[in-house]
């Protein structure tokens, strides 16, 4: 395992403690999703152990609107989660719980990302970003970049982290940024 989380014993303790702490039936897709948050599980770790723990400590308890089955934590799974949560340092499952939560409201409002970019005269790039929720704008920002390949790779974070990237604003507007200038 190259988890940074640890063996494959921990990746599954993790993904029951977040599940269960969620405690409402999520698709596959999210529940990857949410446990990617903080970086503590690899993509395939988590894949490998949840294909492990399907009907024994993770099962289907319906579908979607989409028609992706839902899962939930077992009773088992429960009970595992709560024994060894102990084995995983608290400070880490309490910040992927909060990311959890963050990835997770973001998802359920439905907040609209929108992110594209446009080559400008000088062969630069000027990429666009903007998050809206029920057609208000929560924010919006451009971004003038060196090339191509940059202006794509900051779409795909915009696109794949739209709470990440409204956070870190928010900070930086609030001037709760200390970190920064230390």
């Amino acid at each position: 395992m190259s988890s940074p989380i640890g063996s494959k014993r921990n990746v599954k303790i993790f993904v029951l403690y977040l599940m269960e702490n969620i405690n409402n039936p999520l698709d596959r897709i999210t529940i990857n999703d949410i446990v990617m948050q903080t970086d503590y599980v690899m993509y395939l770790d988590f894949a490998e152990s949840f294909n492990e723990m399907l009907d024994r400590l993770i099962e289907v308890v319906g579908k979607s609107k989409e028609g992706d089955e839902l899962y939930a934590v077992t009773s088992r799974g429960r009970l595992v989660a709560d024994e060894l949560k102990s084995d995983i340092i608290d400070s880490i499952l309490h910040q992927s719980l909060v990311a959890a939560f963050r990835y997770l409201d973001f998802k359920h409002r439905e907040v609209k990302v929108s992110c594209r970019s446009e080559k400008e005269a000088d062969g630069t790039y000027t990429v666009y970003f903007s998050l809206t929720e029920k057609g208000k704008v929560l924010c919006s920002s451009q971004l003038n970049v060196d090339s191509y390949r940059r202006a794509e790779r900051i779409k795909q974070y915009m696109h794949d982290n739209p709470e990440v990237i409204y956070r870190g604003m928010h900070t930086l507007f609030t001037g709760n940024v200390d970190f920064i200038f230390k």
